[in-house]
């Protein structure tokens, strides 16, 4: 065995991300990891090459237990890691981004670049790239970036191999083109670990599978003679918890329509593309929108709140009046409001008070003669804080320093505060702990049950059934599923997520 990871358990801030994981590389194999947004795949991955170093268990090397203290040392062992997010510097040529950090210096000490481009070349032709290796790495198409970063794992002569979606990003003939090298590195007796959520994919290339599931390890064994229903079974197979709704009326109000949505971009991000989405939000329903990473679910929610400065075709009603959304102003303007999928980069102002932040997007109308009211913005804080139930010292202490639940809540509550007919929710519940969710599940079903429409994006299907009425699935830009939630499984979302 190549590489072995025994009982590995991982926790972030009380959460376990991963609990007795065990997985087993071999040598001229390829072993696909299996699992669901939020499995523990990455994280694994990440113990393995380096990136994380504090966890439990322990990982052997050719039967020799060893422990990383950064991604270098991994690499001096033989171990890489090829990202999803493509970690290359644009404005670099080819060579440079394939020997950063590995230059070759000649013995004055100074950079060889005449070797550096001989072994690049060397290194291009076993990927089957005729390129310059001069050429700077933005005018590359992705699918040639994805290969230099192959590139950069074979100048380390690595002996284990991890691709996280390594397709996610380019076409059927730069696929084509990956199978061939992958073939080409089992032959070569590399380990390869390879994560995707297109089980059609691995049914081409891997040999065997493990199938991670909500952090630990549920089954390993050969790909020969299982069929992808089986994989899919294993993948899902939990206790599900739902909440008591309130029933729809039976002609419920249509309070958002969407026809023929489009988000058009160049080749490059082809990726990110959505194509003729259309479907209703009822007044008082809350629509899960279910998908695996790159399906296209943030790029929908940028579109209809005028985030996305792209070429965006189709046409959205509120209540039967068409808009024309050109920005976040004409979005709040209509009645919707979007709690962003990055709590920390797009949710809050960390250096500001709960106060201000949850202030912040009705100032005018906590205003009188152009100067703040304090006692407006006391009144209606105090008013969340308490309909929410954030749990603070006062209003004036520093969001930062609130529980990761509470700083949704405060969010959540900037936004109520615009008086929304439509709710949009990008993965509310990301990063907070299990008793928070289930206040922030409450809190949905009270908001629905109060008129509001509400749109809600989770990767995490046991959410998805505890709070929706209706589930749309989407796979690569394209709406592949609309069930009931009463005629919806775990198998029949994930079949449509993978379709």
């Amino acid at each position: 065995m190549t590489l072995s990871a025994r009982h590995i358990t991982k926790k972030f801030a009380g959460v376990t991300a991963l609990d007795g994981v065990c997985l087993d590389l071999q040598a001229g194999k390829v072993n696909a990891i299996i699992g669901e947004n939020g499995a523990g795949k990455s994280t694994l991955m990440k113990i393995l090459s380096g990136v994380y170093t504090d966890y439990e268990g322990s990982i052997l090397l050719h039967n020799r237990e060893v422990r990383f203290n950064h991604t270098k040392d991994a690499e001096q062992q033989g171990i890489v890691i090829i990202h999803q997010e493509l970690n290359l510097i644009p404005y670099l040529s080819i060579s440079e981004n394939i020997f950063l950090g590995k230059e070759i210096r000649n013995k004055w000490g100074l950079l060889d670049s005449q070797q550096m481009q001989r072994k690049t070349t060397e290194l291009l032709a076993k990927l089957r790239l005729s390129l310059d290796p001069t050429m700077l790495v933005k005018d590359l198409k992705v699918g040639q970036q994805q290969l230099i970063e192959i590139a950069k794992a074979l100048l380390v002569e690595a002996q284990v191999i991890i691709m996280d979606e390594p397709t996610s990003a380019i076409t059927g003939a730069e696929v084509a083109v990956l199978f061939e090298i992958i073939a080409d590195l089992k032959a070569e007796g590399k380990a390869i670990a390879y994560i995707s959520h297109k089980l059609d994919e691995l049914f081409q290339i891997a040999d065997t599978f493990t199938v991670l599931r909500d952090g630990k390890s549920i089954e390993s064994g050969s790909m020969q003679g299982i069929t992808k229903d089986q994989i899919v079974s294993k993948m899902v197979g939990r206790a599900l918890v739902t909440f008591p709704k309130k029933a729809l009326p039976e002609t419920p109000q249509v309070l958002l329509a969407v026809r023929n949505l489009g988000i058009h971009l160049p080749a490059a991000r082809a990726k990110d593309s959505v194509q003729n989405i259309s479907f209703n939000l009822h007044k008082g329903e809350v629509l899960g929108i279910f998908g695996l990473m790159g399906a296209g679910r943030t790029e929908m929610f940028e579109a209809l709140f005028g985030l996305a400065p792209r070429k965006i075709s189709g046409e959205v009603y509120i209540e039967g009046k068409r808009l024309h959304i050109h920005s976040p102003a004409d979005a709040v303007k209509a009645g919707l409001a979007l709690v962003s999928e990055d709590r920390k980069k797009d949710g809050i102002l960390p250096e500001l008070s709960v106060k201000q932040n949850i202030c912040i997007t009705t100032l005018p109308q906590l205003s009188q003669n152009g100067l703040l009211s304090s006692s407006k913005e006391e009144a209606l804080v105090q008013q969340y804080i308490q309909e929410l139930r954030i749990k603070t010292h006062s209003s004036a202490q520093l969001i930062k320093n609130l529980s990761g639940g509470n700083q949704q809540k405060a969010i959540i509550a900037k936004w109520l505060a615009t008086k929304p007919k439509i709710l949009l929710l990008d993965e509310p519940t990301r990063g907070i702990d299990i008793n928070a969710k289930t206040e922030i599940y409450k809190l949905i079903n009270q908001l629905a049950e109060q008129g509001l429409g509400i749109i809600m994006v989770s990767s995490e299907l046991p959410e998805i059934f505890a709070v929706s009425d209706r589930v749309l699935v989407l796979s690569d830009g394209r709406l592949t599923g609309d069930f009931p939630i009463s005629q919806a499984s775990e198998e029949s979302l994930l079949k449509a997520a993978i379709s």
